[in-house]
């Protein structure tokens, strides 16, 4: 039953050592990406809700304006999720001018 005692005891201190370890680390560090900021600044929300989706017509995959590749087709812009969707859009709608 001592043995049992001691070794709890050990596992225990392992754990409490590790912990300290850890948020020595975390004080010394700075908040790390992702992390939320500890000076109590609010991340402003209304850049969060001013992002458009747009719809890839090829593939139907949505995606943040900023970071879709955009195509002017005429008179209308298009976004795409990719190089590859935005090249087979393209081949497609030469193909439709082309018949006519």
């Amino acid at each position: 039953m001592e043995i049992l005692a001691r070794i709890l005891r050990f596992l225990f201190w392992v754990v409490v050592l590790s912990w300290s370890i850890s948020l020595f680390k975390r004080l010394f560090r700075g908040p790390q990406q992702g992390e939320p900021r500890q000076n109590g600044a609010a991340q402003p929300t209304t850049e969060v809700a001013s992002k458009r989706l747009v719809r890839d017509p090829v593939c139907g995959m949505h995606v943040a304006e900023e970071l879709a590749i955009a195509a002017r087709t005429g008179n209308e812009m298009v976004h795409f999720c990719s190089t590859e969707c935005r090249d087979r859009y393209l081949r497609e709608n030469q193909k439709l001018a082309a018949n006519g």
